[in-house]
């Protein structure tokens, strides 16, 4: 077999995969989302963003995103930093603050359901504490503020872990030699982490915001266990177009528009975040 043609043969079944389950159906999506039926149509986009919800969802989208992933991205930071620097007990400390990766969106929703309902740990303990004379519900449309609190909560305490991955992996691959001839010349930690860190990890922080910006433009099932229709936001409209208007075309727009955001909001962090030719790391 020719050399030159097996790296092809090699990446022929991922290929494969991406045609067959990314492709085609975005192919399909996109067919739909310009579509009425007869021909090609931008009635669809008209349709969704002219509805009275869609600047609430986007709004509460972006507001959510905002807010939560410079949170997460400091507490990822600061987590592998301290990681990094553990000499013993290093792999459980990290294998105990990653268990959230393993609970599901709908579970991590459910579980701070729990801790902010009217019967929840919260109300029991401000009860006990006397700091109200009975159990208050606090995910109401009368507290607007405490539901985006709880779901903002819920999701740094869920998706915090995806960053902190990346960015422990991207630590190991600093070479330590550079930290211990910035300690020689009388670096302090702090100027380290700023003039050493964060420049080389720039790849990792590249990867670990898109990741977490993409999939914080997707947040659905949190917000519907702690918000329900009290915070809309654009995936659980694409939701409600699908199965309880029964419009795939306008679902389909939607999805489109949400890729697009995903994507200038990606183009803004390469751009950001560029790393320079010739970097190593």
């Amino acid at each position: 077999m020719s050399p030159r043609i097996l790296p092809y043969l090699l990446i022929l079944p991922v290929t494969l995969f991406l045609c067959l389950f990314f492709l085609y159906p975005f192919a399909l999506v996109a067919q739909q989302a310009f579509s009425n039926g007869a021909g090609f149509t931008l009635d669809n986009f008209r349709d969704v963003v002219t509805y009275w919800k869609f600047p609430i969802s986007l709004q509460n989208t972006l507001l959510l995103a905002a807010a939560v992933v410079p949170v997460q991205l400091a507490l990822a930071l600061l987590m592998a930093t301290m990681v990094s620097r553990m000499e013993r007990g290093r792999d459980l400390v990290l294998y105990v603050w990653t268990i959230p990766l393993g609970i599901s969106d709908l579970a991590a929703g459910i579980i701070w359901l729990a801790i902010f309902e009217q019967s929840g740990f919260l109300n029991s303990m401000m009860t006990g504490l006397g700091l109200v004379d009975q159990p208050v519900n606090l995910l109401s449309y009368q507290n607007p503020g405490m539901v985006f609190l709880a779901i903002a909560l819920a999701e740094i305490w869920r998706a915090t872990a995806i960053m902190l991955v990346i960015i422990v992996a991207g630590i190991g691959l600093i070479p330590k030699e550079y930290y211990e001839a910035a300690e020689v010349f009388g670096a302090s930690p702090w100027k380290r982490f700023l003039r050493i860190t964060l420049p080389l990890l720039r790849p990792s922080l590249q990867t670990a915001l898109i990741l977490r910006v993409v999939l914080a433009f997707e947040v659905f099932a949190v917000v519907a266990a702690l918000g329900g229709t009290l915070f809309p936001v654009l995936m659980g409209e694409i939701y409600a177009y699908q199965f309880d208007l029964q419009n795939g075309r306008a679902a389909a727009a939607l999805a489109l528009i949400v890729l697009a955001i995903s994507i200038a909001f990606t183009l803004v962090i390469l751009r950001v975040l560029r790393v320079p030719k010739g970097a190593t790391i």
